[in-house]
């Protein structure tokens, strides 16, 4: 298991919760090179937008991605910021994918869409090969879980994936939920509402809802990056130590300092030094999965 730990300085960690509540009270415009045409015609009927930066071609493949929000909020804004972001780092158009929500649409219908809308664009003659999946929190998870269904089905699994701060193990055991209560932004209590909501009454014990319990031998490259003040951090730690047992390739960066959400701080126009960094161990990740996979 690669394990980088990402430092930062004292001030690292403030300026990110200052910069995130700018962004929340004046989001940023889509930049104007963002192209929203659809790349490719169907989505599996399930909803989602395309979005293209710049001259970013369907050459190197598509990258999938998967917002956070809880499994019951979108912010189809911030959504669309977030997957330019991703095209510009991945050098391919993204799929952002209008999963279904908790608690109108329960386990596993959001697992379902993520499934749907990548089995799509291998009907439509994309290789697995040259797909990427990505995913923020929830989607986070929901990526990881649809990693262990595609395997299990036998479908071509993506070249790579990308997990920013996923729950992996929805029993809330990862210690550090109890060990940075207090830090971070969310706490044991949202947790507990989120996976009440999502669940409705499925074992939290249990792959393919809860990643972490799941056999992880045979898949992809896997980057997973969280802070280091995460209540979570523990979820993406034993994560990387579980795959990696079971011989995957798998990097997990530990970014010092940074509560949950701290990534959202790339959707800034002029982003904080935290955000230009995991926007260019992405890229860089990104190139390398290119390559091998060419």
């Amino acid at each position: 298991m690669n394990v980088t730990r990402i430092p930062s300085t004292p001030g690292d960690s403030a300026e990110a919760l200052s910069r995130l509540m700018t962004l929340h009270a004046s989001p940023p415009d889509l930049p104007g090179d963002a192209d929203l045409t659809p790349v490719l015609p169907h989505t599996g009927d399930i909803p989602g937008t395309w979005v293209t930066a710049g001259r970013v071609t369907v050459g190197k493949g598509v990258t999938i991605y998967l917002h956070g929000g809880g499994f019951e909020y979108t912010n189809p804004h911030f959504e669309q910021l977030m997957a330019y972001r991703l095209s510009q780092v991945t050098g391919r158009p993204v799929l952002a994918v209008d999963y279904r929500l908790a608690p109108a649409h329960r386990y596993p219908a959001a697992l379902d869409d993520a499934v749907a809308a990548y089995r799509s664009l291998l009907g439509q003659g994309v290789p697995a090969s040259r797909i990427i999946l990505a995913g923020e929190s929830a989607g986070g998870t929901l990526l990881l879980s649809a990693l262990l269904v595609l395997k299990e089905a036998g479908d071509p699994l993506p070249a790579a994936a990308l997990a920013v701060s996923p729950q992996t193990d929805l029993t809330l055991s990862s210690p550090s939920i109890d060990a940075n209560d207090g830090q971070d932004v969310v706490g044991r209590a949202v947790l507990d509402h989120v996976r009440t909501q999502y669940l409705d009454g499925e074992r939290p014990d249990r792959a393919p809802q809860s990643p972490l319990h799941g056999d992880l031998r045979g898949l992809p490259p896997l980057l997973l990056a969280v802070g280091s003040k995460e209540v979570m951090l523990d979820d993406s730690r034993r994560f990387a130590e579980t795959m990696s047992t079971a011989g995957g390739d798998v990097r997990l960066d530990i970014y010092e300092g940074m509560p949950h959400a701290f990534h959202a701080t790339v959707l800034l126009a002029d982003p904080p030094p935290v955000a230009t960094t995991l926007l260019r161990r992405i890229a860089e990740w990104a190139d390398k999965v290119a390559t091998a996979s060419a």
